[in-house]
């Protein structure tokens, strides 16, 4: 009973004081707001990363078969070697390069990726509409063209870019098939790519040099094991080359690489946010001193009628602790709707109920703290003196 008739008169000097108490509870709200919404955003970036890797496979392996002297290169032969490498289903080569296409007016510098039929399997492609590059393709060095989805759409507008033509660097392709939209991975962004057959290519880019091969291991769990087979294999084939560049990377590491990237992102704007916590809390413990020399004459009448230390610090406690909990809660409901409305803006925002519980807690341990020194002020007041206090 005691407590709450305590609780009650902190609700009560909260309630006579609306202004000053809704001002100092602003930093509470702004930090625990602040704390939802931005490790919301990392949680839902991290989320979204994640289900994009893994959309694309997480046995997908890339090798980086560029070499910086020129001394040798990797050709389309090469690659047939590395597909007979054990625990690989499948190897997609990957000749680039930076070519203009022009659709009538309409013209756009892209990158051109000469590849085989397997390409779209082992980089889990698919279709729209139309077909992929077919081996009679690649055989009778054809000029058909696949698109991705964003070139597509910039050339070809609402029209139907399936059997029409497309100029590259000059020369008339056509257009045979269009990707359904999968944005980047590994570096690459298939919505704005051109895809045409690897032996065409080769006049296309200047070279039979394979810059890239994708590789899809036969199963998830040989996945590192394939991983370090290739680059033994490519470290092998260039040891003739000082300067030569052989990096295997798989998605699996690519999504371990960017979580971790994505989770410290997270903890630094979620520790950037509690910085205005704690400011939050310094305005609170200021509130509380003045409260204290307001109410000086009421400590000393308090005292004089029996009441002890302990039970002045706890008045002032509680009511420190009820101011911050109450910006808490309204900090909670604020962080919740500002990351809707964020969310409704296409940002993606994953809400965790664990953080939400954090930040609450975290209010209230700001409240006990910063209230802490108002509240042993107040305790050790002398009778006497706070009676004579004006």
């Amino acid at each position: 009973m005691k407590l709450f008739q305590t609780l009650k008169l902190a609700v009560k000097n909260i309630i006579s004081n609306k202004l000053r108490s809704i001002l100092t509870m602003i930093g509470i709200i702004i930090g625990i707001s602040s704390v939802i919404v931005l490790v919301g955003m990392g949680s839902g970036s991290t989320k979204q990363i994640t289900s994009q890797v893994q959309a694309l496979g997480t046995n997908l392996i890339m090798a980086n078969t560029t070499n910086n002297n020129g001394t040798k290169q990797f050709t389309l032969e090469d690659v047939k070697n590395i597909q007979d490498l054990q625990g690989i289903a499948e190897a997609a080569p990957a000749i680039n390069a930076s070519a203009a296409v022009k659709v009538n007016t309409k013209s756009q510098s892209t990158s051109v990726t000469g590849t085989t039929p397997n390409f779209m399997d082992v980089r889990n492609m698919t279709l729209s509409e139309g077909r992929f590059i077919a081996d009679l393709d690649v055989d009778y060095r054809n000029k058909v063209a696949v698109l991705g989805s964003d070139i597509a759409a910039q050339l070809y507008g609402f029209n139907d870019p399936l059997g029409r033509d497309i100029s590259i660097n000059g020369n008339t392709y056509n257009v045979i098939g269009v990707l359904k939209s999968q944005g980047s991975s590994m570096g690459n962004n298939t919505d704005d790519m051109v895809i045409v057959p690897s032996s065409t290519a080769i006049s296309l880019a200047g070279s039979r040099n394979v810059q890239s091969v994708y590789i899809k291991s036969s199963s998830d769990q040989n996945v590192e094991m394939v991983t370090n087979e290739v680059n033994t294999y490519l470290n092998n084939y260039f040891k003739s080359a000082d300067n030569s560049i052989s990096r295997v990377m798989s998605q699996k590491q690519l999504l371990n690489t960017m979580s971790s990237i994505t989770s410290t992102m997270t903890y630094l704007l979620g520790g950037i946010a509690a910085i205005s916590l704690i400011v939050g809390g310094i305005g609170v413990m200021n509130v509380m001193l003045v409260s204290v020399s307001e109410r000086t004459k009421e400590i000393g009448i308090r005292k004089a009628l029996g009441g002890t230390k302990k039970d002045i610090m706890i008045q002032f406690l509680i009511e420190s602790l009820v101011l911050s909990s109450l910006g808490g809660i309204i900090g909670v409901i604020f962080g919740i709707l500002i990351g809707k409305t964020v969310a409704a803006f296409g940002v993606s925002v994953a809400f965790s109920i664990p953080v939400v519980i954090f930040s609450f807690s975290f209010s209230m341990v700001v409240g006990i703290v910063f209230g802490i020194f108002p509240a042993y002020k107040a305790s050790n007041l002398k009778p006497i003196d706070a009676l004579r206090f004006e």
